[in-house]
């Protein structure tokens, strides 16, 4: 495995107390990172803590939807410490239906998570960043916000509009060596896969030309690469880690 300088980074990592936001987490730590994690659910917050033990780590009880408590959050951190690296890896998949009878709440549920919480979380965080003429966000998106998946409508739609936020921002921050990346990852093994029926399941695996789901150990060391200094030209883009399912 690669390592990548950290050192002296202070790094946020939402959705962070459990799947790719907790092994990013762990492999930040590793690289000499320190870490805020931010989850809504505190109990997992502190299992998370008390798994990875470190000196380095504390966490935020955050409700990235809330765009208040986003914006009251990133202040007090500010006040302490600089924010060198912005994880958003927050989201939820909801149930599948096919669009015309899919539930109305759960939509916007969806898209304030996934999308407007990475707006909120990206909008408090890059004048932290341009003040120090530094920063890495990574967005965690998803194969289906480019192919789109039948049924999942909702969650292909916040994961497009997560891209399209990714090129736009990427762009708008280039001149302050602030890089903005998105990684659009296919299935992987975590909990998130538990909200999705067993059918909904082997249709996203039948896609998958490597005949397999992501591990998340490979989806973080992509992370870790475009959160480093190494990564000092590629911005808004879209780094696929889907094995060979989008070929765009």
């Amino acid at each position: 495995m690669n390592k990548f300088d950290l050192k002296n980074k202070t790094a946020i990592i939402t959705g962070g107390a459990q799947g790719f936001g907790l092994d990013i987490a762990k492999k930040f730590l590793d690289f000499g990172a320190k870490v805020r994690l931010w989850d809504i659910d505190e109990n997992e917050l502190k299992k998370a803590q008390k798994e990875i033990s470190s000196v380095n780590l504390e966490y935020d009880v955050v409700d990235v939807s809330n765009n208040k408590v986003v914006n009251n959050t990133v202040s007090n951190i500010s006040k302490k410490s600089k924010i060198d690296i912005l994880i958003n890896s927050a989201g939820i998949t909801g149930s599948t239906a096919e669009l015309w009878n899919y539930n109305v709440d759960e939509w916007k549920k969806i898209i304030d998570i996934n999308l407007h919480g990475t707006f909120y979380c990206c909008k408090a965080v890059a004048p932290v960043m341009i003040k120090n003429n530094y920063g890495r966000i990574v967005n965690i998106a998803s194969v289906s916000g480019k192919d789109g998946n039948a049924n999942a409508s909702a969650y292909s739609s916040s994961k497009a509009g997560v891209i399209g936020l990714t090129k736009s921002l990427g762009k708008e921050l280039a001149q302050y060596n602030i890089a903005v990346n998105a990684v659009t990852p296919a299935g992987a093994k975590t909990r998130i896969l538990d909200q999705m029926s067993k059918e909904h399941v082997q249709r996203m695996l039948s896609k998958v030309p490597r005949g397999r789901f992501l591990e998340v150990e490979e989806l973080s060391s992509l992370v870790s690469w475009l959160s480093s200094e190494e990564n000092s030209f590629s911005t808004a883009a879209v780094f696929d880690i889907s094995g060979g399912r989008s070929t765009y």
